[in-house]
């Protein structure tokens, strides 16, 4: 049975313009319809919220200032935010609607893609997520549900700036194993972390599913996905695809790096990389069908399997040294052009009969030349470039030689991705034609870089930031500490300490001196200027708070201080103080006749200490005969009320 049939805004006109025609999608926020716009008479796709949660008020309001933020998104491959408002108990968002599919329909019906449609994919997602982080937003919940085709081929972003109006987390197992397979090691250590490398981290992860078909990190449970992201790499695409270019084992890895300062600082510099890494990949390593792919069962060659059409997102260059045709012209007549003056009429065969014989001739000779060239071109003096990458600098050699090849220089690079002593680059390309016996330049990986860690201890802390980015590491993270023997600004110590080895840009974490520590001393019940003159003489600031409060002390003195006394500061920090405004004066009440515990029980009510009189006569009585301040006067909160037995 028709699940929409049972919702009741199906068939609804909501806020009296939008007619919900059909339930699209179901989430943990919001229900999604497709709708008309009766005022605008267009299809649109409306976003609901749960009643549940449009009946938290604060929630709603984060809720529509996010998606006024998102409206002022104007970019191709975001999906257009284009009304907000509420109809009763349901708040809602009218969206641009996209007819096609999402990318996890995509990879679930065809498994791993090749590199060509991966890569179309991937570059528009990134130019979206570009404008946005440059614009000041992060999606923060990147994966291939967000992603959507168009039956015509564009690619969209959705749930820009609104993933994170939630604050509360999915429970259902199956929901949180597919947000947690895109979450960044930052968000995992510091949830409600907001940096565009967020986003990168989720499109590499995207990226090396698109590649594999699979996600680099599972586990039977949350926890166990959660816990590789913290203490694992993702595994380079290679090692499930043999054959895969490094240039993509590189390109996973670097937007997937654990430490966020190796990472792309943000899509647009990702975006970079990519078009970089797909430059020098040949048409057979763009269109190679990696063997987790799904082909049963789909003989069109225009379906799905081409996601996009490469002139949607990569203009293709003119013909080298040829003329662009007009328009409307027919670029197979480009001879045309060049024509002046008036069409002459048709001349007679016998007026120049050697015009005929001259073509015949060039034609002929046309022909021979173009065969001539053909036979020299497959004659054997001309071969390929053979596929080497990964293999090691002696197979290399070997396949080399064996294809009339010879090896030129041998360079070494450092890579992160490349295993040690195999080759990770020819000059020229693989696949590329090249006369035989002309030599080869091979590039061998020589494994990461490592480095070791300087010693920076006693170095001021911007100079110590220098040091380890000029060695190869990159500044992590900052804490203080006191210290006796650094002056403040210096650096204490390294995590790693100096002289460990580690990979070239690795995070190193720096303590810094926040110098000797200093008692504050306890100035509440002074005089305001008293107070400054003892904490200045202690090495700290003062700062007095522009808003006063009743207290204890009398008007004028220092009612608290902030830290408080007994706390350790550094020197030049600073102590902010509150002045009173005196004590707060509250009306006593009578408890003249009343019991001893109903007159405390009233007294402390109303804010007083309570001492009892009792004298020799009233030990064992247990009525108020009398009150040390009236009934009906009034006398500081706090201060004390004696009431005397009988």
């Amino acid at each position: 049975m028709d699940t929409t049939l049972q919702d009741p805004l199906v068939g609804q006109l909501l806020d009296g313009r939008y007619r919900v025609e059909a339930r699209i999608a179901v989430g943990g926020m919001a229900t999604v319809y497709r709708a008309v716009d009766t005022r605008l008479d267009r299809v649109l796709a409306l976003k609901v919220m749960h009643p549940a949660l449009a009946a938290d008020g604060a929630f709603v309001e984060r809720f529509i200032r996010e998606a006024k933020s998102v409206a002022r998104l104007a970019h191709p491959n975001v999906v257009q935010v284009f009304d907000q408002g509420a109809d009763g108990s349901y708040v809602y968002l009218a969206m641009e609607y996209i007819a096609g599919c999402t990318l996890r329909d995509v990879l679930r019906e065809r498994g791993a893609l090749q590199p060509r449609a991966a890569l179309d994919i991937l570059e528009p997602v990134l130019a979206a997520l570009g404008a946005a982080h440059r614009a000041g937003f992060v999606h923060r919940d990147m994966k291939p549900e967000n992603v959507l085709i168009g039956d015509d081929g564009r690619v969209k972003v959705a749930d820009f700036g609104l993933v994170r109006s939630v604050d509360t987390v999915t429970t259902t197992t199956g929901a949180v194993l597919g947000t947690v397979a895109y979450l960044a090691p930052e968000q995992i250590e510091q949830p409600g972390a907001a940096d565009p490398r967020v986003d990168v981290y989720a499109c590499g992860v995207v990226l090396y599913e698109m590649l594999t078909g699979e996600k680099p990190h599972d586990g039977d449970s949350p926890a166990i996905v959660l816990y590789k992201h913290l203490h694992e790499d993702v595994p380079p695409p290679s090692a499930l695809v043999p054959g895969m270019p490094f240039e993509l084992d590189e390109l996973v890895a670097s937007a997937t790096a654990r430490t966020p300062d190796v990472r792309p600082y943000d899509a647009v510099a990702l975006l970079g990389q990519v078009r970089e890494a797909r430059a020098p990949l040949s048409v057979d390593q763009l269109d190679a069908m990696p063997p987790q792919a799904v082909s049963g069962g789909h003989d069109n060659a225009e379906d799905r399997t081409s996601v996009i059409p490469r002139s949607l997102t990569v203009p293709r260059p003119l013909p080298v040294n040829d003329d662009d045709p007009a328009d409307g012209e027919d670029p197979l007549n480009r001879t045309s052009r060049f024509q002046s003056g008036p069409p002459l009429p048709p001349r007679r065969r016998s007026a120049r009969p050697r015009r005929g014989v001259l073509a015949l001739i060039a034609a002929v000779l046309l022909v021979f030349g173009v065969g001539a060239g053909v036979w020299y071109i497959n004659s054997g003096q001309f071969t390929k470039v053979p596929a080497v990458l990964t293999q090691k600098e002696a197979e290399a050699r070997t396949r080399l030689e064996a294809a009339g090849l010879e090896v030129g220089k041998v360079r070494h690079q450092h890579s992160d991705t490349v295993k040690r002593g195999t080759v990770m680059d020819t000059d020229p390309d693989p696949g590329a034609r090249i006369r035989k016996h002309d030599s080869v330049t091979l590039t061998v990986s020589d494994g990461p870089e490592i480095v070791k860690v300087p010693d920076v201890t006693g170095s001021r802390q911007d100079k110590a930031e220098e040091l380890l980015k000029t060695d190869g590491l990159e500044p992590g993270l900052v804490t203080q500490e006191f210290s006796e023997d650094v002056i403040k600004g210096f650096v204490i110590s390294t995590d790693p300490e100096a002289g460990t080895k580690r990979r070239a840009g690795t995070a190193v974490s720096i303590v810094v001196s926040k110098g000797a520590p200093v008692d504050i001393p306890d100035v509440t019940g002074d005089a305001l200027n008293d107070a400054r003159a003892e904490l200045e003489e202690a090495g700290l600031k003062v700062k007095v708070a522009t808003e006063q409060v009743n207290s204890e002390f009398d008007k004028g003195l220092v009612a608290t201080q902030t830290p408080e006394e007994g706390s350790e500061a550094a020197e030049g920090d600073t102590v902010t103080l509150t002045v009173s405004k005196g004590p707060e004066m509250v009306e006593v009440p009578d408890v003249v006749g009343a019991s001893v515990d109903d007159a405390k029980s009233l007294l402390e009510q109303s804010g007083f200490e309570v001492e009892e009189d009792r004298g020799l006569l009233g030990i064992f009585g247990d009525t108020v005969k009398s009150q040390s301040v009236d009934g009906g006067d009034t006398a500081p909160k706090g201060s004390t009320i004696t009431i005397t037995i009988r």
